[in-house]
Order: C-alpha cells, then structure tokens, then sequence
C-alpha cells in the first residue's frame, strides 16, 4: 500500500506540475504558485469514491494552518485522482460535489467553523467553501472538459484560497490578473469563458465543474453546520 501511495504521488504530482508549466495553460497564479515551490499535490485513487475524504480533509486543515501562520501569496493545494477517466461533464460535476459535501461534513464533524466573510449558502453571491476555517474556491479539471482550459489526463480538485483574491483586489491586482487569464483563456479556447463571474456577482459554485450551466442551476450542496 505504501508503496503504491508514494509511486501514485510521485506520478500524479509530476503530470500535474507538467500540465501548469505548459506555456498554453492560462492560469497564470498556478503558474506563479508552482514557480515558488508552493504548489501542493496531493495523489489520490478515485474522484467518485469517499476513500480518500479523510485525507484529503487532513490535507486541508493543514493547508489552511498552514496559511494561517504564513499567508503567503500564490499557494494552491490540488488533488490529482487517478481516475476514472471517462467521466463525462455531468458525471464529474456529481463526483465533484460528492468530494465537496463529504469534505464539508467532515469540517463540521471536526468543530471547525465556517469562514465568516463568505457565506455557506451557494445561491448566496458571497458564497466560497470553507474547511479549516478559511474560504476556498476550486477549480475541477478532467480529461473530458469542453474548456481546453480545464482538460487534464486526471480529474483534479485545485482549492484556492479565496483569501488571496481579496489581498488581490486590496493591491489593485485582481483585475489585471483576471483580464491575462481571460485572455490567455480565449487565446486557447477561441473564445471567453462565460460562466468566469467576479465573486458577489453570481454564486462561484456555477464554475467550480467548468461545464456550462444555466440559470435555473442550483448546487447540490448544503452546509450542515451552523454559519457564523
């Protein structure tokens, strides 16, 4: 078993980090996060199995500590699962929120509370996950996405904290940042992302899957804690 985790991380980990380093990917604070070593991978079996859930919430609260103490810029924590590699958007739109309610039933069992700048309900334009006490926005990549942006050979969770958006507009860089993205993302797409909203606008939930949704859309999430 152990042997198997520590091949699977090596592996997982380099696809991911060769996937970001591609001059083509478009996100340019994975990229600036992967060039400061700050980039964290965590390997995993199977996006549609809770195997992993306690792991990965483990991995969570120590990342958000371990912001805590140091909230240093450009850190993303991402979890590469092995498979399976035939979901289609629907399909990995459920699995995503399957990961995300077991991860956030887990925060609450655990006593941690909810970030307090973000709200718990995801038709809440403020809405942001929180585990560890701080709130996150995810970014899902499969290898059947119609945004080329986010096509990867594994389903993957990348967990950004939603922290270092608001640093981002406090320093007057968040709109630069978003308009590169966008445009790097339209240079690989042929066209705009259009589900891409500021935060307060429309709830981020619409975006965490990367398919295309409608506005009669609702996440099939519920907190299960009491919101702070």
């Amino acid at each position: 078993m152990f042997s198997w985790k520590h091949e699977a991380q090596e592996r997982l980990e380099s696809l991911l980090f060769d996937h970001v380093s591609d001059r083509g990917f478009p996100c340019v604070g994975a990229k600036a996060a992967l060039a400061r070593g700050t980039l964290s991978v965590l390997a995993c079996d199977r996006i549609d199995s809770g195997w992993d859930d306690v792991r990965i919430h483990d991995a969570l609260l120590r990342f958000a500590e371990s912001y805590k103490r140091e909230p240093e810029m450009y850190r993303s924590f991402a979890v590469v699962f092995d498979g399976p590699g035939d979901l289609d958007e629907e399909a990995f739109e459920r699995a995503l929120w399957d990961r995300v309610q077991s991860l956030s039933d887990k925060d609450v069992w655990r006593g941690q509370n909810y970030d307090y700048r973000v709200s718990a309900d995801p038709d809440n334009p403020h809405f942001s996950l929180s585990f560890g006490g701080e709130a996150f926005f995810i970014v899902g990549l499969h290898p059947n996405a119609s945004r080329p942006a986010r096509r990867f050979d594994r389903p993957a969770l990348v967990f950004n904290l939603h922290d270092q958006f608001e640093r981002l507009r406090a320093e007057n860089k968040y709109e630069g940042m978003r308009e590169k993205i966008l445009t790097r993302d339209e240079a690989l797409a042929g066209s705009r992302n259009p589900m891409l909203a500021r935060h307060g606008e429309l709830s981020e939930a619409r975006q965490y899957s990367g398919r295309a949704v409608d506005g009669g859309w609702r996440a099939p999430f519920k907190y299960r804690g009491a919101e702070q």
